[in-house]
Order: structure tokens, then C-alpha cells, then sequence
């Protein structure tokens, strides 16, 4: 399906019924969903910058292939049908429909986005070293005092995601200040508490089961040792505009 087919219809549709059936919110929201498919009309499995075996032994190859190929895979699998299923509810006016696919639209878009962002912030672990000078250190510096203090308390709030979920370091534009912060799930980090992610550390069981079996701690501990803090410090300086 193209993305004229998904978009066009679907957001004349929504403009149509916004009056009559839909409050401005779920207008809203529809038509961002549909607006974010990319210009082939779905959204793609990214391909990744390093090989499957590149993060180990922090990583092992095969949890890399696991949880890109199968798991993230999956959840851009459901968030291009859902957005199908979206784009035919609001051609059709269909509100209880639009209402419905909100919850599996969240989570598939919300793992995509997540999922994205999280390879890019991984690399071998003789390239990931934390900068001794520049944006990113002195943010972390004015925020938590140092590297080892911002280590601890991202790590002590990320193991203690009860059941799945991330640990984030964000950056707070209100206050031009990065904190520390966890969301359920799959809920995308800057929808759910309005800062930009800067760093996401998945602590759904598939990410580390493999290699950790239950042990969070450990895999939480060792994974700063493949962070891309290149990748982070160019996300912070954007983010500061």
C-alpha cells in the first residue's frame, strides 16, 4: 500500500467526521499515526551499523539476532496492520474502531521507536568511551556531579522497573537539564514524560535472558560498556537546539 493510500483518504475522512463523531484528541491522534509512515508507505526493520556478534561478549550474537530480527521485527509487523486497520476506521467513521486499535498502536509504534533508538546507541566495546569533555559530560556533571553517579542512579531506577519496560537518560528542554527516568512497556519516552531521549536501556527479559537468564542487575551493569556515548552527546546537542 502506498503512502498516498494510507494517508490522503484517511486524513480527509478524519477531517470529515471531527464535528460529528470524533473529539479533537482522537482526530489528533489518528492522523499522527497515519502521518508517520514513511514515504514508502510502511515502516521498515532498520538495518543495523554492526555485525550480530559485534557487542559481545556484553551481547551475544545470538540475542542480537533474537531481538532485532524476531522481536523488533515483530512490532514493525503490527504497527504497519494496525495502521491499515486505522487508516480503513477512520475512512469509514468508524469511531469505536479508531478507539480500539489506540492500545496496539502505542505498543508496536512505541516498540519500533524504542527499538530504533536503542540500536543506535549501542557499539563495540573498545569504541564506547564516555567523553572527558564536551556537552554530554557537562550536562551529566551539572545533573548527577559525575560519570559514576549518573551510572548508578540510571542503573538502580532501571533494574527497578517492575516487570518490562526502559530506563532512560532524557533531556528536560524546559530546564535544559538530562534526567534519569523508566516507562512501562513500550511507552516512547518523550510522549510519555515529554523529554527527549537521549539513552534507552531495554529490561524486557528478551534483551538479556539469553546471556543474564534473570540476573537484571548484571546485564544492566555490563551494558554501559557497549553504549555509543558518541551517538548519546550527538542527541544531547540537538536536543539543546
Amino acid at each position: 500500500m502506498s503512502a498516498k493510500q494510507i494517508i490522503t483518504p484517511a486524513l480527509r475522512a478524519a477531517v470529515h467526521v471531527r464535528s460529528s463523531k470524533l473529539n479533537s484528541e482522537v482526530v489528533k491522534s489518528a492522523a499522527a499515526y497515519l502521518s508517520s509512515a514513511p514515504s514508502g508507505g510502511k515502516h521498515a526493520l532498520p538495518d543495523l551499523s554492526y555485525d550480530y556478534a559485534a557487542l559481545e561478549p556484553v551481547i551475544s550474537a545470538e540475542t542480537m539476532e533474537l531481538h532485532h530480527s524476531k522481536h523488533h521485527n515483530t512490532y514493525v509487523t503490527n504497527l504497519n496492520a494496525s495502521l491499515e486497520k486505522l487508516d480503513a476506521a477512520v475512512s469509514a467513521g468508524d469511531v469505536s474502531g479508531i478507539i480500539s486499535l489506540q492500545g496496539a498502536l502505542k505498543f508496536n509504534g512505541g516498540g519500533h521507536l524504542n527499538h530504533t533508538l536503542f540500536w543506535e546507541n549501542l557499539c563495540a566495546k573498545d569504541s564506547s568511551e564516555f567523553p572527558s569533555s564536551g556537552a554530554l559530560k557537562d550536562a551529566v556533571d551539572a545533573r548527577f556531579g559525575d560519570f559514576d553517579t549518573m551510572k548508578k542512579d540510571l542503573s538502580v531506577m532501571t533494574i527497578g522497573v517492575q516487570g518490562s519496560g526502559w530506563g532512560w537518560l532524557g533531556y528536560d528542554t524546559n530546564t535544559g537539564r538530562i534526567e534519569a527516568a523508566t516507562c512501562a512497556n513500550q511507552d516512547p519516552l518523550k510522549a510519555t514524560t515529554g523529554l527527549v531521549p537521549l539513552l534507552g536501556i531495554d529490561v524486557w527479559e528478551h534483551a538479556y535472558y539469553v546471556d543474564y537468564r534473570n540476573v537484571r542487575p548484571n546485564y544492566v551493569n555490563a551494558i554501559f560498556d557497549v553504549v555509543n556515548w558518541k551517538a548519546v552527546e550527538e542527541r544531547l546537542v540537538k536536543a539543546q537546539g
